[in-house]
């Protein structure tokens, strides 16, 4: 569930994936084969799922999705016992409305963190220095 900081498995491509989420897109096949939905409780493995019980079962419901209010809330920085009940929250208040605002939510974060990356990048490139290292250049009162 939780990917791990320098995870020394990962290869550099890997990195690259999952820096821009792009280790998602292979879920977008199981979204077309109807195993999966866009938006809905994100699918757990078995050792994670043993320890959902009672009402948290609830996020079984519906479909698992690619992305949901886990992800848009705050994904890894949320405890797992927090992600089951914000899923338990949207199956329970299930709309097309709320699919289409997570949805809208999810992108967003996606665009700033590649065009912080891309400026970055840019700046590294042309030897400007960025923003956080422009605001550490300047003197403090």
């Amino acid at each position: 569930m939780f990917k791990v900081a320098d995870d020394p498995r990962l290869t550099r491509v890997g990195r690259f994936l999952r820096r821009y989420s792009l280790d998602e897109l292979p879920q977008l096949l199981n979204v077309l084969r109807g195993q999966m939905s866009l938006v809905g409780p994100r699918p757990l493995i078995l050792e994670e799922d043993r320890h959902v019980t009672d009402w948290g079962r609830k996020r079984l419901d519906l479909k698992p999705g690619i992305t949901g209010l886990w992800q848009v809330a705050g994904r890894n920085a949320i405890p797992f016992e927090e992600m089951v009940k914000l899923d338990y929250l949207y199956v329970s208040t299930w709309s097309l409305g709320n699919d289409l605002a997570l949805l809208g939510r999810t992108v967003p974060p996606h665009l700033s963190q590649r065009t912080a990356h891309l400026l970055t990048t840019a700046a590294r490139a042309t030897n400007e220095p960025t923003r956080a290292e422009r605001q550490d250049a300047v003197p403090s009162d």
